[in-house]
C-alpha cells in the first residue's frame, strides 16, 4: 500500500502528542461523569442514553484534531512536497484518516467502560452498537479531512463549533424528543440524531437491525457522501 509511509508518519504524529490525546479521550469521560451527576427523572441522562451521546462528543473532538493536523500540514511546505509523490487522493485520505480510527475505538471503549461503572446495560446486540459507532467515527474523521482541506488553522475552530452544536442539538446532551419543534425538525436532517437514536434503541430497548434500519440508512448514506466529498477535497488540493 503506497500510503503506508504517510499513514505511519501521521500515526506517530497523533501518538506523540500526549496532551492532545489525553484531552481527546479524557474530556469526554469527564463530561460523562458530570452529566451522569445530573441524571433527571425521565432518565435521559441514564448510562444507556448518555454513553452514545458522549461518544459522539468524543468523535467531534477527534474530528477537530484531524482537521487541525491536516490544515497545519497544508499550510506548511510538507504538503507541497507530499503532492509531488505518486499518491492518489484516496491514498492521501487514507494516510491522514486511518491513524485516528484507533483513537476513536479507544475513546468508545473507555467511555462505555466508565458508563458500565454507573450501571450501563445493553439490552440488544453490542456488536450492532459497535457497528453504529464505528460508522459514526468514520463519518467524523472524514469530516475532519474535509474541514482540514478547505479551511485554515484559524478557521477550523469556528467550523468545529458549528458541528459540535449540531451534534449537541441532534440529541447528544439534549433531549430533542422532549423539546420538539424546530430543534427536532432540524436535527432529523443531520446524521447525528439518527446515529444516536439507533444506538440508544439497541441499548435501551433491545432493538434489532431491522428496527433501526431507517436510522442506519441515514447514517451510512451521510458517511458515504462525506467520504466522497473528502476525496474530492483532496483531489482539488492536488490539482491546485
Amino acid at each position: 500500500m503506497r500510503s503506508a509511509e504517510l499513514t505511519k508518519r501521521n500515526f506517530k504524529e497523533v501518538w506523540r502528542d500526549p496532551i492532545s490525546l489525553a484531552l481527546t479521550i479524557g474530556l469526554p469521560v469527564l463530561m460523562l461523569v458530570v452529566l451522569q451527576a445530573l441524571k433527571n427523572a425521565d432518565d435521559f441522562f441514564s448510562p444507556s442514553s448518555l454513553a452514545p451521546g458522549v461518544a459522539v462528543f468524543g468523535f467531534v473532538m477527534l474530528m477537530f484534531s484531524a482537521a487541525m493536523s491536516l490544515s497545519r500540514d497544508r499550510e506548511s511546505s510538507l504538503f507541497s512536497r507530499l503532492l509531488t509523490t505518486p499518491l492518489k487522493p484516496s491514498e492521501f485520505a487514507t494516510g491522514y484518516s486511518l491513524p485516528y480510527l484507533p483513537v476513536a475505538i479507544i475513546q468508545a471503549i473507555v467511555i462505555f467502560a466508565i458508563a458500565a461503572v454507573f450501571g450501563l446495560e445493553i439490552s440488544g446486540s453490542a456488536v450492532l452498537v459497535a457497528f453504529i459507532l464505528l460508522v459514526c467515527a468514520v463519518m467524523f474523521i472524514a469530516l475532519g479531512m474535509i474541514i482540514g482541506s478547505l479551511f485554515t488553522q484559524n478557521q477550523v475552530p469556528f467550523v468545529y463549533m458549528v458541528i459540535l452544536l449540531l451534534a449537541i442539538f441532534g440529541g447528544a446532551w439534549v433531549d430533542v424528543e422532549s423539546i420538539g419543534g424546530v430543534f427536532k425538525t432540524v436535527g432529523d436532517w443531520f446524521p447525528f440524531a439518527h446515529a444516536l437514536s439507533a444506538a440508544r434503541d439497541v441499548m435501551s430497548t433491545g432493538a434489532g437491525f431491522s428496527d433501526v434500519s431507517g436510522d442506519l440508512s441515514w447514517l451510512v448514506g451521510y458517511t458515504v457522501i462525506i467520504v466522497g466529498f473528502a476525496l474530492i477535497a483532496f483531489r482539488r488540493k492536488m490539482v491546485e
